[in-house]
């Protein structure tokens, strides 16, 4: 546990002190300090350095379609801006949108594109950048509203067939997909609602003042020039996405969509800087829109590619410290401890929920989260004549869904580089993500529908 009490202080303490400059390079080094800490216990255990190696390779490697895509997200974030994609989306989005119901509103139309998608990215990477744009016009602290997001995005890609996650947590019980959503739904529906009910509440406190939305949407056309045409960019990415097209193609395909936007609509508003330096900037490095007003240029601003190094640098360095801790033995060590102290059905849950944080804690990465407890805690659950469905679920409520809330986790990393948030600050907001392991052992404790093997 030494290296993960250390990372865990450090963190806190480097966080305190620099807040969000965290991120920009003193929380990876963080980790890669940690790392050496492990490698250093594992060496005096007699793990040999290049088996610790091998298996940081094969984490990161992990992570390579990740990386492609978190730089193609930075692209896509810079040609929807210019293009004028997100810009429509806040000028007809606030017309329709009003602070009393923005949070739940928010939250429900997240998980419709997560559902369809299969994807908590590609939603955040599309419409939720739309709504954190919208969130501030209208009165709201960007930090709910990333909550709501994700809340919304985790709750989608959970019941959603063509998740990965959620295969891949089906897969881990030899359960059908389908029979495992169903049985997910029973403890992810009753929670959803509770987070959407607490959201609405938030929402009554920000009263009916969109003085500012209106404020903004009188200046949007004065920048781009806007019209339902620009939609067709965001729809057909989305459709693509839906049909199953792999992410980089259908992530491509946005780009240059947006990039055809830029040329069609955006021509006149990009003269200043000229047609290629406007798309190179967008994509690359910074996109900032030809306005005088600082408000209007820090929320339409994006960072291109050049934006998604410090989350890359951070996905790299999370992966070093978990292969090291997995080479050494350390996360099976940590999850036999919790399997040591089961003694009952809630028990079991309990601990399989607890080792799928840990997990996602110390080695960075939802799909591990997913796969050792699955592989550690299969045999128990049999052995309590629970149905594997019991698990998988277990594995869903706590592997999935928390790991966005960690800032080093892989998940944690990239949604807060997309809303601009940190982890740790929208993480209390994320209402779904934290009761979702919880119900799962209450709707255990409470013996709600829990299904057994029969005999």
């Amino acid at each position: 546990m030494l290296p993960l009490i250390v990372l865990l202080i450090a963190l806190f303490f480097n966080i305190r002190h620099v807040g969000d400059a965290a991120q920009d390079g003193s929380n990876q080094m963080i980790l890669i300090t940690c790392g050496l800490i492990a490698a250093a216990l594992g060496w005096f255990r007699g793990v040999h350095w290049q088996d610790m190696m091998v298996s940081v390779e094969r984490n990161i490697a992990s992570t390579s379609q990740a990386i492609i895509i978190l730089l193609l997200i930075g692209a896509l974030a810079g040609s929807w801006m210019a293009g004028g994609i997100v810009p429509a989306m806040i000028y007809y989005g606030t017309a329709l949108m009003h602070p009393t119901y923005f949070l739940p509103v928010s939250a429900i139309i997240c998980a419709i594109v997560a559902l369809v998608t299969g994807s908590s990215w590609s939603t955040t990477a599309t419409i939720g950048i739309a709504l954190m744009a919208m969130s501030e016009p209208l009165g709201i602290p960007i930090y709910i509203t990333a909550g709501a997001i994700i809340s919304g995005a985790y709750f989608g890609d959970k019941l959603s067939p063509l998740s990965d996650t959620t295969n891949l947590a089906a897969a881990m019980g030899n359960v059908d997909v389908i029979k495992h959503i169903k049985y997910l739904s029973i403890t992810t529906i009753p929670t959803f609602i509770i987070a959407l009910v607490i959201y609405l509440v938030i929402s009554l406190f920000y009263g009916s003042d969109a003085s500012t939305s209106l404020e903004m949407r009188e200046k949007l056309p004065n920048i781009y020039n806007l019209n339902p045409w620009i939609f067709l960019a965001p729809v057909a990415t989305i459709v693509l996405i839906a049909r199953k097209v792999p992410a980089i193609p259908a992530l491509s395909f946005g780009i240059f969509a947006g990039i055809a936007c830029m040329v069609i609509f955006q021509r006149e508003s990009l003269v200043g800087t000229g047609l290629y330096n406007a798309i190179h900037d967008a994509l690359l490095t910074q996109y900032q829109p030809l306005t005088s007003n600082k408000d209007m240029e820090e929320l339409l601003s994006t960072g291109g590619m050049a934006g998604m190094l410090n989350t890359i640098w951070l996905i790299l360095a999370a992966m070093f410290f978990g292969g090291i801790m997995e080479a050494c033995g350390f996360l099976k060590r940590m999850t036999r401890a919790l399997i040591s102290e089961k003694s009952s059905d809630v028990a079991t849950v309990a601990a399989t929920a607890g080792s799928a944080i840990t997990v996602n804690v110390s080695a960075s990465d939802q799909y591990l989260a997913i796969v050792i407890p699955g592989r550690m805690f299969a045999g128990s659950f049999a052995e309590r004549n629970l149905s594997p469905e019991n698990m998988t679920r277990t594995l869903e409520d706590a592997g999935t869904v928390t790991s966005p809330l960690i800032p080093w986790n892989t998940c944690g990393a990239y949604q807060s580089t997309i809303l601009g948030v940190n982890a740790f600050v929208y993480a209390p907001f994320a209402f779904f993500n934290i009761l979702s392991p919880l119900m799962s052992i209450l709707f255990m404790k409470l013996n709600i529908k829990i299904q057994r093997i029969k005999s």
